[in-house]
């Protein structure tokens, strides 16, 4: 799932709100580098893809300018409510699927669109909505092709 394959779906957003858009899917890549390397800090993985990877070509794939700024509060605050938002998200879901069932990428989509409807009330829910499901998208587009 890269930045680059995720701006080719929205070719009519502006440059705002597609800096937003590959803020989102950052967030969503540095939290899963959080959850597959627990000892890596936060701050340090925020620092990294801001240095390494916003904005930069990977391995042919070139990721797109972001917002900076929501990027690194989507990651900060779904690592310091990660708690609470599970717990949110557990009660809205049914006991066959609980929240430990789900795929850990899905879990993550779930936990920063929580966060930003919780704790982002500048930005319409609709649109919040709209974002993770193109995240979702992409990622299973992405999976399903390699």
């Amino acid at each position: 799932m890269s930045a680059a394959s995720a701006a080719e779906g929205t070719p009519r957003q502006s440059g705002g709100a597609r800096r937003r858009s590959i803020a989102r899917l950052g967030a969503v890549q540095a939290l899963y580098q959080l959850e597959l390397n627990p000892g890596l800090g936060t701050e340090a993985a925020i620092r990294e893809f801001v240095r390494d990877r916003l904005g930069h070509e990977i391995d042919g794939d070139l990721y797109g300018e972001a917002d900076e700024a929501l990027f690194a509060d989507i990651v900060r605050g779904v690592a310091a409510d990660r708690e609470r938002l599970d717990e949110t998200l557990s009660a809205a879901l049914s006991e066959e699927w609980p929240l430990s069932r789900l795929e850990t990428l899905l879990r993550l989509i779930l936990e920063a669109g929580a966060y930003e409807l919780v704790h982002r009330t500048d930005i319409p829910p609709r649109v919040t909505m709209s974002e993770y499901v193109g995240v979702l998208r992409d990622a299973r587009c992405a999976g399903s092709s390699g």
